[in-house]
């Protein structure tokens, strides 16, 4: 399984005008109930904060990868937001977030498998710089998806 593999261009967006870590989650969140991965965005919201609450998801360069375990997810998928602009976000270098990876992964067993490895595939990917730096450059969804090939 590769991230090129898992990314829906169905559910990226680029050019994001989120000011806030809640205003970029919950758009993500609504772009993944649109295309059928969660079947409630505020039940599904509250998980991912509920998990946000045991630490930081910003992994630094500007990356957060905010996630949890949620009854609200009918299948397992990543929402990529681009954002223009940084967002205050508790990370491991003090820098906000502009690429946001939002993994929607139900509560169950097997659920729990899939979700870390796509943290792991996701992780290899993003401690390259090249990759970051060209997500970040992003102005469409078919960049994204390119920029983890």
């Amino acid at each position: 399984m590769e991230v090129k593999d898992i990314v829906d261009v169905n559910v990226v967006r680029t050019q994001m005008k989120a000011k806030t870590k809640r205003e970029a989650i919950t758009e993500l969140a609504e772009l993944l109930q649109k295309n059928g991965y969660l079947s409630n965005v505020d039940g599904y919201v509250k998980d991912v904060y509920a998990r946000e609450a045991e630490g930081q998801t910003g992994i630094g360069n500007y990356v957060a990868i905010p996630h949890g375990k949620s009854e609200f997810v009918n299948r397992v998928g990543v929402a990529i937001g681009i954002n223009e602009t940084e967002i205050p976000w508790e990370s491991l270098d003090d820098h906000g977030a502009k690429v946001i990876i939002l993994f929607a992964v139900g509560n169950d067993t097997e659920s729990a498998k899939e979700h870390l490895k796509l943290l792991s595939l996701f992780a290899r990917k993003l401690g390259n710089d090249e990759v970051v730096g060209n997500l970040l450059a992003a102005k469409t969804s078919a960049e994204v998806v390119a920029a983890f090939a």
